[in-house]
């Protein structure tokens, strides 16, 4: 019989959570002698000991209970020692820029296609600054994918292209399937060159961003390169600035350290390009995909192809500035993974084009999202547990561990985020790391109830345009005559590139 002693202080506590996760020491019978009892009772039952020695008979529901807190507090360690591994590898690691350096290339001819579905806050200030970037003219297009916008987009983007009709490139979309994916498909039909960049209509590009970009591309075996994300408009609530971290540590450690440990880096959907041969060999944009990035990463790896990060090469974006604009974000985000995730999982697995490694960490990002259903159910095993009358030191602790692991495995929250902050020689930053408690729980309950919804079987999943809300104010744009008139335009901030201690 399987026994658990009682707990008669706090310096035995932890061994006690061990013990029920495990239930592998012999116990004290009732009498005290400590004589040793059968394992089982019956083939589902097992018995734990009790405060007063007493000895309680456990069903299979309560072995259930425990064998899965065991898993779900074992993948929160996995997840904890990934996370500390792409810390340590930016701060001790070597770092990998491998295409840094390349500015004398033949530069490819490419097209931008910038998809923009009711944009007329944005559209103007990405097509100013796009048009302003250092890249060769003739080498490169603009192509906006108008997709039935209903407000002033079409308007705005007829006006930039009677301006600039060599260099801008119209695509009105009034039909067909709706969706980011589905309108880049259609519109790939006025691809011009080897490239495809893509750029959200809020986005605002460096001067030096396209070269950088495409310079990966020199590279045979590169199918698609991302750029990092950084939000313009950080400083406006205490939400952005929590949302600027978030942004600080996904890019500034964990793509980088993907990159550094030759894992998968993530195509993200904007800031990035793919080779239009890759897009081909793998089929395309897939319409119907809920997270067409995140789709396309995994289609592409597991034909062989790579997937490169340019952390230097930055792009600026505008994250949301209200707990509701946030949490219809992080629900897009978690259906449009787990979709990925039902698609991908088994084909990561079995891809020979991938190192195990590669595969282990591809299935690890696959199920990212996944694990806040999982926290959840972590939580209720552990009280169920606790209500079923076993120890009480027990169930806290169960419950405790599986929170306080979360904190800093799932995103490894404070050592990850602190130490990107630190690379980007704002360390100061790291003062609001405490509040980001909160902004967990929300995610938590949000991206729980996206992932249930989206493994409900049957479930029709609708891909429809669903974008952050824009925060820009309007300024007069001229039109084509030099007249002016007013029109959403580009933002009053100026993005400037971060000072990094280490990039």
């Amino acid at each position: 019989m399987r026994l658990i002693p009682p707990v008669r202080g706090p310096s035995v506590a932890a061994l006690s959570l061990f013990s029920l996760l495990t239930a592998r020491v012999s116990a004290q019978t009732p009498n005290g002698r400590g004589a040793a009892l059968p394992a089982w009772e019956g083939p589902w039952e097992t018995i734990l000991a009790q405060p007063d020695g007493a000895q309680m008979p456990v069903g299979w529901g309560e072995m259930v209970l425990i064998y899965t807190l065991w898993v779900i507090v074992a993948l929160i360690l996995i997840y904890t020692a990934r996370h500390y591994l792409f810390t340590l590898s930016r701060l001790l690691g070597r770092q990998r820029h491998p295409y840094a350096a390349l500015d004398t290339l033949v530069w490819p001819h490419l097209t931008v296609f910038v998809p923009a579905h009711n944009e007329e806050a944005v559209i103007a200030g990405s097509l100013d600054a796009l048009l302003e970037v250092d890249y060769p003219t003739d080498r490169m297009r603009v192509v906006v994918v108008n997709d039935r916008s209903t407000d002033r987009t079409r308007e705005i983007v007829d006006a930039y292209v009677e301006r600039y009709p060599d260099r801008i490139v119209p695509f009105h979309r009034e039909g067909g399937t709706p969706g980011k994916a589905a309108a880049l498909g259609e519109a790939m039909a006025l691809a011009y060159g080897e490239i495809a960049l893509v750029f959200d209509a809020d986005y605002l590009p460096g001067r030096d961003l396209i070269r950088q970009l495409a310079a990966p591309f020199a590279d045979p075996q590169v199918g698609a390169v991302m750029g990092r994300v950084i939000p313009d408009n950080a400083g406006t609530n205490l939400l952005t600035r929590l949302l600027d971290l978030e942004r600080t540590g996904g890019y500034q450690v964990d793509q980088q350290a993907r990159m550094n440990l030759d894992l998968i880096p993530q195509y993200g959907g904007t800031v990035g390009g793919v080779r239009l041969r890759a897009l081909d060999a793998v089929g395309g944009w897939r319409p119907d995909a809920l997270a067409e990035d995140t789709d396309l990463t995994f289609r592409l790896v597991a034909d062989g192809w790579t997937v490169a990060y340019a952390n230097r090469s930055e792009c600026y974006e505008e994250v949301p500035e209200s707990w509701a604009v946030r949490i219809r974000q992080i629900r897009r985000w978690a259906r449009g993974h787990t979709d990925a995730a039902q698609r991908h999982a088994i084909k990561v697995l079995g891809a020979r084009a991938l190192r195990p490694r590669a595969r282990l960490d591809g299935l690890l990002l696959l199920g990212v999202y996944a694990m806040s259903p999982v926290l959840l159910l972590g939580w209720v095993a552990a009280t169920a547990l606790f209500y079923l009358g076993y120890h009480p030191v027990h169930g806290l602790l169960a419950a405790l561990a599986v929170a306080s692991y979360n904190t800093v495995g799932n995103f490894a929250v404070f050592f990850e985020i602190g130490t990107a902050a630190r690379l980007d020689g704002a360390p100061r930053r790291s003062r609001l790391l405490p509040l980001n408690a909160f902004g967990f729980l929300v995610s938590l309950i949000a991206s729980s109830q996206a992932v249930l919804a989206g493994m409900i079987p049957r479930r029709r999943k609708t891909v429809v345009w669903d974008k952050t809300e824009r925060y820009r104010t309007e300024a007069p744009v001229s039109d084509a005559t030099g007249d002016s008139e007013r029109s959403p335009a580009r933002s009053d901030r100026t993005p400037q590139p971060r000072a990094r201690v280490r990039s």
